[in-house]
């Protein structure tokens, strides 16, 4: 029997209307439809981003994915998310997984489809590309991310501030992903370097609930969601 192949769609950060044409119609064909389970009983993001899209004849199947750093505890979810995602596999059936963002950019599906793979190297895993929370973040500010010869660095979590130190010497433009737990102390450092008027904050990009803040000037302590981009301009831009 032909093994069924695994879909990585990326499916935007959370307007409905950001997944491409492609990953829309591979996902409204798919009998089974993947994502990281909610929690604290709520939906995941990227199963309440699809939902407009997903029939009720479609099979959901809602995968563990715990918001943890430790490596043994990740190891052990991304395997039994992927023998959850073989026993529709091998009976030749195709899943689709759906991902907030893209699938290639800090991406849960990644390990997925890494650890599906090293026990099944047979499986054929395709991924669709789509908005990341950067592309997301800028457009609702209304600023280009990068213009002409800009130097761009995205840094995730930071756990290290020196890095971002480092980085502010040399780059134009910064972008912190989910930068709510160190924020407190990245704001000392761009208070110090007179960024706070070029450092916006974007809390959910594209969601309903999305909330930006155009200065930092005078919020040295934000209490922000999980889902926070920080995006710095470096570089003045004269222009723009």
């Amino acid at each position: 029997m032909k093994i069924g192949t695994l879909y990585g769609i990326s499916v935007g950060t959370g307007d409905p209307e950001l997944i491409t044409v492609k990953g829309l119609k591979i996902l409204q064909s798919s009998t089974v439809v993947a994502f990281p389970a909610g929690i604290n009983g709520k939906l995941g993001i990227a199963q309440q981003i699809v939902a407009p899209w997903i029939s009720s004849n479609q099979q959901q199947l809602a995968l563990d994915f715990p918001y943890v750093q430790e490596k043994e505890i990740l190891e052990f979810a991304w395997k039994n998310a992927a023998v959850q995602v073989w026993q529709y596999l091998q009976q030749g059936v195709d899943v689709t997984f759906v991902c907030e963002g893209d699938v290639s950019f800090y991406s849960t599906f990644s390990y997925l489809a890494q650890t599906l793979q090293q026990i099944h190297p047979e499986v054929l895993v395709q991924s669709i590309p789509g908005v990341c929370s950067p592309m997301a973040a800028s457009s609702a500010l209304g600023l280009p991310l990068t213009v002409g010869a800009e130097k761009l660095v995205v840094l995730p979590a930071i756990y290290q501030l020196q890095e971002l130190e480092a980085v502010l010497n040399w780059a134009d433009v910064v972008v912190l992903m989910k930068v709510a737990s160190v924020y407190a102390q990245v704001w000392k450092i761009l208070e110090r370097r007179n960024l706070l008027e070029r450092s916006r904050v974007v809390e959910r990009a594209t969601q309903k609930d999305m909330v930006i803040y155009d200065s930092l000037r005078d919020r040295p302590s934000l209490q922000l969601p999980y889902f926070s981009i920080l995006i710095v301009q470096v570089s003045q831009r004269s222009h723009l």
